[in-house]
């Protein structure tokens, strides 16, 4: 039985109970699997990790490496500790109260406590083994005898006799121990292969969670950032509301105001003209012709070059000028649109695509200002170079090694297709040559209405049809990101591709009929 010492020393610093899952830090402090995680993730979004006990500080989340050694002896111990205290098996000869046994017997088939174990036989027949509830499990049951031996034809315990003139003479057998010892060194191998695949699982788990944590970073960045963003739109809109409505106003204003006074002079025009009116109606209904005759011409009182001056001023009065309206508005949106394109949000820029023809299979037919290409029968006679492609395929004549990039393409309807990216050391002839099925390539393809996308040879089928035949491609060199979107209203993620990028990168294409009558084609629309 382990001594009190050994037990204090088995003990978790944070939980205070022995290990379970025993791993260990660089500072070299050992913890229980679950109690070290428990405390490196409530430090998480600090600048640093931090041992419990000793206090060492981390840069980094530390990987937690497990303490095979301990985990053995803790193993060791808790096992004795259930074998002479939890097992349930208690001794033979002690009728009159339940004492633990530490022994059984395989010969007399009786368990022991420590009193009478002192006093058993020592004879090499009375086989000690640790307690069991069924000592005798140990004899053949025909012969009633030890298992010394092991059939491995039959794959069976078999004793002396049963090897000598019983059921397995003449079978292949080893000894027993020597049978078990093979086994458990097998078992120590399979032991050591799933504890290397369990820590291999455990770094796995630890660089997902980073990516997650990296992922929520981002994406709280992206909120606050696009947040701002409307805010700042949102208020630039309000100033050229106000400005708009301030001109509209202006202008109404100062329409009103020439309005009123050309309407005020025409009252007092029009009080005048009745009064002559009135005046000469009193001339009409005299009846003294010398009266009438003495009064002053009234002259036209229709002149043309009053009613002509009138109708000036009524033009001379203006309208509101929806013209230097809408141009007030439209140059306040694009002022916003310049704002918010030079502000420092990080967007890909739109890569200029162009084939090189260079790269072109000879049954690549290339056109639009190098733009287009499509799958031809007839070959073009191309010369033969190393940087050519024995099948046919392309790359672009842009390379990226650096920075966020995009460009965009649009499909044929029918025919077999991929578009991705390559590094420009990957094969140009040969099987491993097509774009996806070789470790330097990335794309997606379209072949019998289905869309996959592949690298290295390995694919994964997209569960998502796209709705349109128009795509975007997005490349962050740095991050390791590339990602494919379909161009439907609303967009749709497809897929994206996680890589540590070591080569400079091409747009790659391949086009293939498929089908008869499937004229294939791509196009860089963008």
């Amino acid at each position: 039985m382990a001594s009190a010492y050994l037990r204090e020393e088995l003990k978790c610093p944070i939980c205070w109970n022995i290990y379970t899952d025993s791993v260990n830090l660089t500072c070299g402090h050992n913890y229980c699997r679950d109690c070290i995680k428990k405390a490196l993730d409530a430090e998480v979004g600090s600048t640093v990790y931090t041992c419990p006990k000793c206090r060492v500080q981390f840069p980094q989340r530390p990987l937690l490496q497990r303490n095979i050694t301990l985990c053995n002896i803790v193993d060791y111990i808790k096992s004795t500790q259930l074998a002479q205290e939890e097992t349930g098996i208690f001794c033979t000869y002690c009728i009159h109260s339940l004492v633990p046994a530490i022994k059984s017997c395989a010969m007399c088939e009786a368990s022991l406590c420590d009193d009478h174990v002192r006093v058993h036989s020592q004879s090499a027949d009375h086989l000690l083994m640790e307690p069991s509830a069924s000592p005798g499990n140990r004899k053949c049951s025909v012969h009633r005898k030890f298992l010394e031996y092991y059939c491995t034809e039959d794959a069976t315990c078999i004793c002396v006799s049963c090897r000598l003139d019983g059921d397995h003479v003449g079978h292949k057998v080893d000894l027993l121990i020597d049978t078990a010892e093979k086994k458990v060194e097998k078992l120590r191998n399979v032991l050591q292969k799933l504890t290397t695949k369990r820590e291999e699982t455990e770094r796995r788990v630890q660089s997902l969670q980073e990516r997650k944590r990296k992922g929520e970073g981002k994406a709280a960045d992206a909120t606050a950032t696009v947040s701002t963003q409307f805010r700042d739109i949102r208020r630039q809109l309000d100033d050229l509301e106000k400005r708009v409505l301030s001109e509209i106003s202006r202008q109404e204003e100062s329409v009103s105001l020439s309005v009123s006074d050309l309407i005020q002079q025409l009252e007092i025009k029009k009080d005048e003209l009745s009064r002559k009116m009135r005046h000469i109606e009193e001339l009409c209904n005299m009846s003294d012709p010398v009266t009438v005759l003495q009064e002053p011409d009234t002259g036209d009182l229709c002149d043309t070059e009053d009613r002509e001056r009138h109708d000036d001023q009524v033009h001379g009065v203006g309208d509101l000028d929806v013209g230097l309206i809408l141009e007030i508005l439209h140059t306040g949106l694009a002022d916003l649109i310049t704002r918010v394109k030079k502000n420092n949000i990080n967007m890909p820029g739109a890569s200029d695509i162009l084939f090189d023809e260079n790269t072109a299979g000879n049954n690549i037919h290339i056109s639009d200002h190098f733009k287009k290409i499509s799958w031809t029968q007839h070959k073009c006679n191309r010369p033969e170079t190393p940087e050519r492609f024995q099948y046919n395929q392309i790359l672009s004549l842009q390379r990226f090694s650096t920075g966020q990039h995009y460009w965009e393409v649009e499909s044929s309807k029918l025919g077999d297709w991929r578009i991705g990216v390559c590094y420009p050391t990957v094969d140009r002839r040969g099987d491993l040559s097509w774009i996806g099925e070789n470790n330097k390539s990335w794309c997606l393809r379209r072949c019998c209405d289905k869309y996959t996308v592949r690298h290295d040879g390995k694919l994964t089928e997209l569960l998502l049809i796209p709705a349109s035949h128009r795509f975007r491609i997005t490349l962050d060199y740095e991050a390791g990101q590339l990602s494919f979107y379909s161009l439907c209203d609303p967009i749709r993620h497809l897929h994206t591709f996680t890589a540590t990028f070591t080569e400079p990168l091409h747009a790659a294409f391949y086009v293939w009929e498929g089908l008869p009558g499937g004229r294939c084609s791509v196009t860089i629309s963008r």
